[in-house]
């Protein structure tokens, strides 16, 4: 598999670029030897380098798991009402425990997060099986409804700031260490769906035959909610959602090499990670020494990518 090794090459070098590039130059050569360089490297450009590439790569896997679970690859973690749930339980938290601790916060985050991803499941099931487009529809419209639920709640609480940085364009200066190390558990939670991929590959073919080979579909439903609201919880709580990279990277591996989860999800990560230290890196460099949210290069390029896929039929074999 070439994508492998090409991927992984462009994200070795993306990570030094991410090391080296911002406000403060670094020399990675020099840095032993200059105090101030290490203190930034260790405290801002390593944690936030760290926080890209774990958000892209377990945001990538999260996209391919809701794909199976819905069997329709026109959803993502954003648009299907998970992002907002997490942030609907962050303000319940917020407003009714604010000195709650944060392993708290994200167990309550989770939970939402996983109660408007399994209501979305519970509606597209309603759904006539031949209408695809019906069901990114019905996803929009959740995370319409239960996002103008989480602005109404803020705006009476004075909390809108809140919601902005959840739901806003993800960035990642607020990145340092010790204020991104939830993303490890969505990390984590991505490689355990390595782990069950044959089982999400078998519940992509459908409810009966996956029946028929011995799944057990409903474990596997709640497998799949639960690293899906897990990742998105992390990934809200830590650096505001991420637009299009659940619903994009996924697409382009499955167009490339097919739907075998086995050997493409470690693909579809490694492109995750590339795509949005990519974008972070544009993000830094194209008002220096300023910088821009990475979600709205994400939402340029991720809205651009997706036509681009909309017109092309497949290459693999």
């Amino acid at each position: 598999m070439r994508v492998l090794p090409a991927l992984s090459l462009a994200l070795i070098a993306l990570m030094l670029a991410s090391l080296t590039i911002g406000a403060a130059h670094v020399d990675l050569r020099m840095v032993r030897q200059d105090p101030l360089a290490m203190l930034v490297l260790l405290e801002s450009r390593l944690p936030r380098m760290l926080a890209v590439a774990l958000t892209g790569a377990a945001l990538s896997v999260a996209g391919v798991l809701i794909q199976a679970l819905v069997r329709n690859r026109f959803v993502g973690p954003d648009t299907s009402g998970t992002a907002e749930g997490a942030a609907l339980g962050l303000l319940a938290i917020t407003i009714w425990a604010p000195a709650s601790p944060l392993w708290l916060r994200m167990v309550v985050a989770s939970l939402t997060a996983m109660a408007a991803t399994a209501l979305f499941l519970a509606v597209i099931r309603r759904l006539p099986a031949r209408e695809v487009m019906l069901v990114p529809i019905a996803g929009i419209i959740l995370s319409g409804v239960v996002g103008s639920v989480v602005t109404f709640i803020a705006w009476q609480h004075d909390l809108m700031q809140f919601v902005g940085t959840w739901l806003g364009s993800g960035e990642f200066s607020g990145a340092i260490a010790g204020r991104y190390e939830l993303l490890w558990i969505a990390g984590g939670a991505a490689a355990l769906a390595w782990l069950a991929a044959d089982r999400f590959a078998i519940l992509g073919l459908g409810d009966t035959v996956a029946t028929g080979l011995g799944l057990s579909v409903d474990a596997v439903m709640r497998l799949g909610l639960l690293v899906v609201s897990v990742v998105t919880a992390m990934v809200v709580t830590t650096v505001g959602m991420l637009p299009f990279v659940g619903l994009v990277v996924p697409n382009l591996v499955a167009r490339l090499l097919g739907d075998n989860l086995r050997q493409t999800l470690p693909v579809v990560a490694l492109a995750g990670a590339v795509l949005v230290l990519a974008c972070d890196l544009v993000a830094r460099i194209v008002v220096a020494p300023y910088e821009l949210p990475a979600g709205l290069i994400l939402g340029v390029l991720g809205a651009g990518l997706f036509l681009w896929l909309l017109h092309r039929r497949p290459t693999h074999g």
